[in-house]
């Protein structure tokens, strides 16, 4: 199936829709004002991957993934500059640098953020394509974009989406990214469901 522009923008929304349920989610649990926006999405080949630098630094990132069965098979993931990973663990714990656990916790809210975006995301899609996926614990590690594409043993001709994800908390922005890797056949369910829906 094509990808138009028109199929980008729905793709778009499924995910703003999923980032809003999260961000109210995460708005009741740590009582702070959080606002999530998608400003942007790209869908391209995994083998086209290394042409697009720009949304995919070469830095290791603090990675957030899950992977997910059903009638879409693949690895969601949510991911940050290690300094803007630390920035959003701090505006959401109250923890500071000095804090001696700061790594520790580090890793859990992220994997607890992770855990809420990605499934909201995730349910969202899911619900245009009216059926249940499941999904893997959340795990975390660093790594570039481009080393974890690699370690999943992609095929060439899988899908990847790449949302630029920007969270606002108490009037500070972090920049992020929520990365789907849409194994062989996936991004066809997609589509389907996508104009079904458009119907």
């Amino acid at each position: 199936m094509e990808i138009d522009d028109e199929a980008i923008d729905a793709i778009r929304e499924l995910i703003n829709i999923g980032v809003g349920r999260a961000a109210g989610l995460l708005n009741d649990m740590t009582s702070r004002k959080i606002a999530l926006r998608v400003p942007s999405v790209r869908v391209i080949r995994y083998s086209d991957l290394s042409h697009f630098t720009e949304f995919i630094p070469a830095e290791e990132l603090s990675t957030i993934t899950l992977g997910f069965q059903g009638p879409l098979s693949g690895l969601s993931a949510l991911v940050f500059p290690p300094k803007s990973a630390a920035s959003l663990v701090m505006l959401l714990t109250g923890e500071t640098e000095q804090t001696a656990e700061l790594d520790a916790i580090r890793v859990e809210t992220l994997k607890e953020v992770g855990n809420i975006i990605i499934n909201a995301v995730m349910g969202s899609i899911a619900n245009v394509l009216d059926h249940h996926l499941t999904f893997t614990l959340p795990s975390y590690q660093e790594i570039s974009l481009s080393g974890l594409a690699r370690s999943q043993n992609n095929h060439s001709e899988e899908w990847i989406v790449l949302a630029n994800t920007h969270f606002n908390i108490e009037q500070t922005d972090i920049e992020g990214n929520i990365l789907l890797v849409l194994e062989v056949g996936s991004m066809d369910s997609l589509l389907t469901g996508i104009h079904r829906m458009n119907r």
